[in-house]
Order: C-alpha cells, then sequence, then structure tokens
C-alpha cells in the first residue's frame, strides 16, 4: 500500500485536531439527538432481509449508532462489530444483547469466538470528511485497509457517521485512502456514489 506523504500526513493532522475539538465540543444532548435524528428519517438505502451491517461501539464523542442500529435490525439486516486482530480489522456478528469486550485503541468489541461475517455495507466512525466522500479517520488506516480488502471480493457501501461539525472544505487523500459512498449526519444525507441507488 503506498505511503503517505509528510506534507500529505502533516495536513491531516492539523485537520484532524480541529475537527475533533469541533465534534468533542457538542454537548451530549445534542450529540444524542443528531443519533435520533438520523435513524428517524427515511433510511436512504433499501434494507434486505440478512443483508449485513458493520457498524461500531461508540467511544468518546463519537456519533452513536445505536438508534440507527436498531432501524437496520428492525428492517432484517444482521450487524457486525470490528475487532483489530493481529493489525487488521475482522467483522463479528453482534446480536442483541451480546456482551462486548476491551479492544484496541479504547474501543469494544464481539468476543473472540463471535462468529466473522464480512459486511455488505458498513457504517465508520470518522474524524472528518469533505464534499466529495474524503474520509479522515484517526490515522492508522484499519478502516481504509479493510474497505480496501472487502472492495476486491464484491461490492460494499461505505457510509460515514459523523456531525456537520465534522466537514471540512478538503481533505487530502494518498493513494491508500477509501472515499465513502455516503455521508449521514443531522442535517442529511450525501451521497458521493451511485451505491444503494442502482
Amino acid at each position: 500500500m503506498p505511503a503517505q506523504t509528510d506534507d500529505v500526513v502533516a495536513q491531516k493532522r492539523v485537520l484532524r485536531a480541529a475537527a475533533l475539538a469541533r465534534r468533542d465540543a457538542l454537548k451530549p444532548v445534542v450529540r444524542a439527538r443528531a443519533a435520533e435524528a438520523i435513524a428517524a428519517r427515511e433510511l436512504p438505502f433499501p434494507i434486505y432481509k440478512g443483508t449485513v451491517f458493520s457498524a461500531y461501539a461508540p467511544m468518546r464523542s463519537e456519533l452513536d449508532p445505536g438508534p440507527l442500529i436498531g432501524k437496520i435490525r428492525a428492517a432484517g439486516g444482521r450487524i457486525v462489530l470490528p475487532a483489530i486482530v493481529q493489525g487488521r480489522i475482522v467483522f463479528r456478528l453482534h446480536e442483541p444483547g451480546d456482551l462486548l469486550v476491551p479492544g484496541t485503541f479504547g474501543t469494544s468489541e464481539p468476543r473472540a469466538e463471535a462468529r466473522e461475517l464480512n459486511p455488505d455495507v458498513l457504517l465508520v466512525p470518522l474524524a472528518a470528511f469533505d464534499s466529495k466522500g474524503g474520509r479522515l479517520g484517526y490515522g492508522k488506516g484499519y478502516y481504509d485497509e479493510a474497505i480496501a480488502r472487502l472492495k476486491q471480493e464484491r461490492r460494499i457501501g461505505v457510509v460515514g457517521l459523523g456531525f456537520e461539525a465534522q466537514r471540512v472544505d478538503k481533505i487530502p487523500l494518498s493513494p491508500r485512502d477509501q472515499r465513502l459512498d455516503l455521508v449521514l449526519t443531522e442535517a442529511g444525507a450525501q451521497w458521493f456514489s451511485t451505491f444503494g441507488k442502482e
């Protein structure tokens, strides 16, 4: 996977710090209302029975996907959560009531014995996003690697979940960076590809 230039890394570091500061400044009630607003709207993509969605257990000030997860499950979708195993993300089935265990970098993840299952649609957290589907993560590249790997197997969708406060004018992308197909915020949905609209 091509390395990022020092200049791109430095620009991302500045953008990430500013966007995360804006996200952290949002009051908990504002973040909770945003999560509910996203789930309350009509879903911008169809959910077929058995469709597998990856989600995440929110940490710090990330948008909580819980309300959206509930809506997806009610429509027949299945949920997997990421776990970092030997330096890369795998996805493990998560059923209602399943306990989570501490993971890498302060995350929570399903137990090791949970069934691994690749998602059809990824709901991903982010530090920032731009108007062309650029996504800025936390700098480790785990999601970029996982998305690229899954795309080698079949068509998948990548949906960013966040707040309008995380929107930036432009994210400098390196060859390894994977773009979003769609972003969902409290303001609505913005598409960047035709995935889910065919």
